[in-house]
């Protein structure tokens, strides 16, 4: 049940939606215009506001404006008299949720009010799930310590505040996406959508109508508009990995939108402007690319105009201890693990080529063999033990599985065989990488 504030000048008229109301459950204010009514909505808490439209002094869409400048999720509904009808729905589009016309039953005042509750409900409910984002994303929720991290989330911080185009920079594994959410939910963008595109992972063919959209008959099977992730994120953030793996093209695509904010979906001939900050990233060596004339210089330039390098997990060592105790706490639930001596001094010496993701994977399995209690030696990879991949640890047995149970071994042993770099991976069975993405995807590995 919910609060309800009742505003209208025809105090019998009060007196019987007050009744309904309260006879379905609701605690219940009431005010006989609208500046009385605001009063008592600045110094009370109400899921809805249940307001006649037509009043002398302050009418129903002067209350409108003045309780969703002061609670931007108020709730409002008009109540409005046949020939006001068209001024309801007006005043719906300018952010009234409903409204109802005179005369009306108490089943139909307990609909709309019902209905208007679950809004409010899904409103709170987006609202606490957009806070612990931000929570979650703090810098100071980040695990790492060491004096690298520090300077990442020092140079990160100071950023997020600003629209700058911001390229980060690391091998696999490093935690890149998670710098960029960070950056996107200190910044003033955090209740807008935050987008994330793996440019390896989508096939050619698709990445610019993923990007930016396409109009109907645009191509075969383009059978209506589809809306691109540039133009779902306005005002908001896009976060581009693998950038360095974006065709020529599609490059000088993304180059023009840095330079005019402004796109064409496939198939227009119009352009579409939007407000939209780009995060990049690549494992890769851009300056390399350049010379080699696979990457535009000049579209390097326009992304990193705030580079930020993320260190390798072996140059951070200190933060080893932290983030086994974090993965431990996720993949451990209830249950209470601590690590032998032995284990953590090989965790600590261990080179990690996949980085913090590699380390990830290693706590999960012990997580998942030791069941509770001790995290000792023997429950690691004994390529960890011998600081080196053994083959024969990585060999198939077939007999008795699946052929979707075959693949996934066959993918595991790859990933685990270069340190879960996904390139590296999908180089060694000589597949494209997004097919790799796809497969781990498809078959439950986490990457």
């Amino acid at each position: 049940m919910g609060s309800i504030l009742v505003i209208d000048d025809d105090e019998s008229f009060i007196r019987v939606l007050e009744h309904m109301l309260i006879e379905d459950g609701h605690r219940v204010a009431t005010a006989s215009d609208g500046e009385r009514g605001l009063k008592i909505f600045k110094g009370g808490s109400f899921d809805i506001v249940l307001t006649d439209l037509m009043m002398p002094k302050l009418d129903g869409m002067a209350v409108l404006k003045e309780v969703r400048r002061i609670d931007r999720e108020a709730i409002v509904i008009f109540i409005t008299a046949h020939g006001t009808v068209e001024n309801a729905v007006e005043a719906c589009r300018l952010g009234a949720t409903d409204y109802i016309t005179k005369p009306f039953s108490h089943e139909q005042l307990s609909f709309v009010v019902e209905k208007a509750i679950k809004v409010r409900e899904l409103l709170s409910e987006n609202i606490r799930l957009q806070t612990e984002l931000s929570e979650k994303y703090q810098f100071k929720n980040i695990v790492g310590r060491s004096a690298r991290m520090e300077e990442v989330f020092r140079l990160a911080g100071q950023v997020a505040g600003s629209d700058a185009t911001v390229l980060l920079l690391g091998e696999s594994g490093t935690g890149k996406e998670l710098i960029a959410r960070a950056i996107h939910f200190n910044s003033p963008r955090e209740k807008r959508r935050f987008m994330a595109i793996n440019c390896a992972s989508i096939p050619d063919n698709l990445m610019e109508s993923e990007l930016f959209g396409h109009v109907k008959g645009a191509f075969t099977g383009a059978m209506k508009d589809k809306k691109g992730k540039f133009e779902l994120a306005d005002g908001g953030t896009i976060f581009l990995d693998e950038v360095a793996d974006l065709k020529s093209d599609l490059q000088a695509k993304l180059l023009r939108f840095l330079q005019e904010r402004e796109f064409e979906p496939v198939g227009a001939t119009e352009p579409i402007r939007v407000d939209v900050r780009i995060i990049a990233a690549t494992n890769k060596d851009l300056e390399k690319l350049i010379r080699e004339e696979k990457f535009r210089e000049d579209l390097y330039y326009r992304l990193s105009v705030v580079p930020v390098v993320l260190p390798p997990l072996r140059a951070r060592k200190d933060d080893i201890p932290l983030l086994v105790d974090h993965f431990l706490r996720k993949y451990g639930g209830e249950k209470s693990f601590t690590v032998a001596d032995d284990a953590m001094k090989i965790l600590y010496e261990f080179d990690w080529p996949g980085n913090v993701r590699e380390l990830e994977n290693v706590v999960e399995r012990a997580v998942v063999l030791a069941g509770g209690g001790v995290i000792t030696s023997d429950l690691l990879p004994s390529s960890l033990r011998t600081g080196r991949f053994e083959g024969k640890e990585f060999e198939v047995t077939t007999e008795g599985l699946s052929m979707a149970e075959v693949e996934r071994q066959t993918l595991l042993a790859a990933l685990e065989r270069t340190g879960w770099n996904k390139t590296k991976a999908a180089e060694s069975l000589e597949i494209p990488r997004h097919v790799l993405m796809y497969k781990m995807k498809k078959l439950g590995l986490q990457g």
